[in-house]
C-alpha cells in the first residue's frame, strides 16, 4: 500500500508553473545529483505522477525537490520533476524553486544574493535581488551548452521536409526556424505547434544521436524549440517550446534559451557578453547572455561550448497539501490524449 502527503509551494515562472514540494522527500541514493535522479526514476516514480499529471497536476505541469546539497561548496540540491519525467536541468523550474525557497526561508545562502546549487546536470551558480521580502529577479549561470548537430533534414509526413539544428542548453532541443514548410510560430496555432512536435521530435531522434559526454544519462531530443517573429517590446527572438506529450512552455524555458544562444553562437550571430531577451509563446521575457566560450574535452575530440546565463522572475500564488493514496483509483495521475 502507498500512502504520500507532500506539503507545496505553487509559482509560476513567467507563466509556467513550478511546484516546489517541501516535504514526502524520498531517500535517494547516490552522491550526484544525477545518480539521485536514476535512483528517483528507478524507484519514486510513482510520486512524479501522482503531483505532476491530472487530476492533480495538468499537461503544463512541473515542479521540485529541494534536497542538502551534494558537493561541499553548495548550498543546495534541486531534482526537477515535471510531466515528461526528471529533466537533468529545467531553468524556469530553477528560477521558481529559488524564488519559493528563498521567500519561504527553506535555503539559508553562505554568500547572500548568490547560491551555489547541485543539479542531475552538474553545478549552476544563482544570483538574485530581494525587494523587501520578495525576490524580484533570479540570474543563472547554466552548464556549458552547445550545438550537437547542425542542419539535419527531416522528412515530415504531411508537413514535408524541414531543416534543423539540434542544441544543447541543459536538454537537447530540436530548434526549427521558419522556412518552406514552417512559417513560423506566429502563423501557427497552439493546435499546430501540439500537432506537429511529437511528429518532428520522432524524426530528429530517429535521425541523428544526442548522448552527453560528460553524462551518458543525459540522452535525447526531449523539446522542440520552433521560432518566429516577437510580439514583445525589446525582444531579439522568440521561441514556443514543446515538451512530454502537449505541453507548450508559457515561460520563455531556460534551457532552451541557452541551447539557442548555443546554436546562434556557432552560426556567428550571437557573440559572448551581449544581451539576448528571449520570448516565449504568450510574450513574457528572460534576458540571455553568453557569459564565456569554454571547451569540453571528449573521448571523441574536443566541443566548443558556451557557459550562458539566463534572468527572470517568479511569483508564488500557492501553497497546498497533497495526498497520494492507492485507494484511489487515479492515485497516479492520468494523461488524456
Amino acid at each position: 500500500m502507498i500512502k504520500g502527503t507532500f506539503f507545496c509551494i505553487d509559482a509560476h515562472t513567467c507563466g509556467n508553473p513550478v511546484r516546489l514540494v517541501t516535504s514526502g522527500h524520498p531517500n535517494l541514493k547516490g552522491a550526484t545529483m544525477s545518480e539521485k535522479r536514476q535512483d528517483f526514476l528507478a524507484n519514486y516514480d510513482w510520486i512524479r505522477r501522482g503531483l505532476m499529471f491530472e487530476p492533480r497536476g495538468h499537461d503544463m505541469m512541473s515542479g521540485s525537490f529541494l534536497y542538502p546539497p551534494c558537493s561541499e561548496n553548495a548550498d543546495a540540491s534541486i531534482l526537477f520533476i515535471e510531466t515528461s519525467g526528471c529533466l537533468p536541468m529545467c531553468g524556469h523550474g530553477t528560477i521558481g524553486t529559488v524564488t519559493a525557497a528563498l521567500e519561504a526561508g527553506l535555503i539559508t545562502p553562505k554568500t547572500p544574493g548568490q547560491l551555489i546549487l547541485d543539479v542531475p546536470a552538474g553545478q549552476i551558480k544563482v544570483e538574485y535581488r530581494l525587494k523587501g521580502d520578495k525576490v524580484e529577479r533570479v540570474k543563472i549561470f547554466n552548464v556549458p551548452a552547445y550545438l550537437a548537430h547542425r542542419d539535419v533534414t527531416l522528412d515530415i509526413p504531411g508537413l514535408g521536409t524541414l531543416t534543423v539544428d539540434v542544441s544543447y542548453g541543459g536538454n537537447y532541443y530540436c530548434i526549427v526556424e521558419p522556412q518552406e514548410h514552417f512559417p513560423g510560430i506566429d502563423k501557427w496555432t497552439a493546435n499546430d505547434i501540439l500537432k506537429w512536435s511529437p511528429i518532428v521530435r520522432e524524426a530528429a531522434s530517429a535521425a541523428v544521436s544526442c548522448i552527453h559526454p560528460e553524462d551518458p544519462t543525459v540522452n535525447g531530443v526531449s523539446h522542440v524549440l520552433w521560432t518566429g517573429k516577437t510580439q514583445s517590446d525589446g525582444s531579439h527572438a522568440a521561441n514556443a517550446v514543446f515538451y512530454g506529450d502537449k505541453a507548450i512552455d508559457r515561460s520563455p524555458c531556460g534551457t532552451g534559451t541557452s541551447a539557442r544562444m548555443a546554436q546562434l553562437y556557432a552560426k556567428g550571430q550571437l557573440l559572448p557578453g551581449e544581451d539576448f531577451v528571449h520570448e516565449s509563446y504568450i510574450g513574457s521575457q528572460f534576458t540571455g547572455k553568453i557569459e564565456q566560450v569554454v571547451t569540453l574535452n571528449t573521448a571523441d575530440g574536443d566541443i566548443e561550448a558556451v557557459k550562458p546565463s539566463i534572468e527572470g522572475w517568479a511569483h508564488v500564488f500557492a501553497k497546498n497539501c497533497i495526498t497520494i493514496d492507492d485507494d484511489d483509483p487515479y492515485a497516479f495521475g492520468f494523461i488524456v490524449k
